[in-house]
C-alpha cells in the first residue's frame, strides 16, 4: 500500500485529536466519519498482511477517539 495513504490517515487522525482538544465535538465527529470512510475504502484494496495490521491499528485508534468524542459531548 502506498505510504501516502497512511500519511493521509495520520493527518486525519491528528485533525480529529486537535478538534477534540479544542472541544469541538461536532466537528471532530464529522472528521471521524470522514476518516472512517477513507479507512473502509482502503480495506477494500488490501493485499498484504502488514497493511491489514497497520489498518487495524487505525481502527482501534478511531474507536478510542470516538469514545473521547462521546465523553466530550457529555461534558458540554
Amino acid at each position: 500500500m502506498e505510504n501516502n495513504k497512511f500519511a493521509e490517515l495520520k493527518n486525519g487522525v491528528q485533525e480529529i485529536i486537535d478538534l477534540i482538544a479544542e472541544k469541538k465535538a461536532k466537528d471532530a465527529n464529522n472528521k471521524l466519519a470522514e476518516v472512517s470512510e477513507e479507512l473502509d475504502e482502503l480495506l477494500d484494496y488490501l493485499e498484504e498482511d502488514e497493511d491489514l495490521i497497520e489498518i487495524s491499528k487505525y481502527q482501534v485508534l478511531l474507536n478510542q477517539l470516538h469514545q473521547r468524542i462521546i465523553a466530550l459531548n457529555g461534558q458540554l
